[in-house]
């Protein structure tokens, strides 16, 4: 019967093996832009929004899928190019807040989008009470969820 015996610990070759480790400090984390994968889930989150009940659908009506898609496909495009373009105005813009700026698109322009159909098909309000807390509140959730996506992502 073998036994296993402790070798004595060799401080140079400890070293060694901790040089192998990758440093914590030299490691770096980029959440901009997001992955196509990540984009993609912020589309579809979009589409469940706009087509599932939800405080929009209920102020402006729900969407049928197809259209949804197009419409959910255009505004994260939007959104990231108007992202995208802050990041490269200023190499000092951190990642973080290019994706505050990403999240703040989506939600500016998926309440664009409701508000326009509600009011081109004639159901939803059009006036002022609009931009009360409701429609704008709805409409960062689902921004939220998505910038959230983005964020488990990285």
């Amino acid at each position: 019967m073998e036994t296993e015996t402790e070798r004595p610990q060799d401080p140079q070759n400890d070293s060694q093996q901790d040089s192998k480790k990758p440093n914590p400090s030299s490691l770096a984390f980029r959440i901009w832009p997001p992955t196509q994968r990540t984009r993609d889930a912020v589309i579809a989150r979009l589409i469940e929004t706009l087509t599932t009940p939800s405080v929009l659908s209920k102020r402006y009506g729900s969407m049928p899928t197809d259209e949804a898609d197009s419409a959910a496909r255009s505004i994260e495009n939007e959104a990231f190019s108007a992202a995208d373009a802050e990041a490269a105005a200023s190499a000092e813009v951190d990642g973080i807040e290019v994706l505050q700026v990403y999240s703040k698109e989506i939600s500016k322009r998926i309440l664009d989008s409701v508000k326009s159909r509600a009011s081109a098909a004639g159901t939803g309000s059009t006036t002022a009470l609009d931009d009360s807390n409701n429609g704008t509140e709805a409409a960062g959730e689902a921004s939220e969820d998505a910038a959230s996506s983005v964020e488990m992502e990285a």
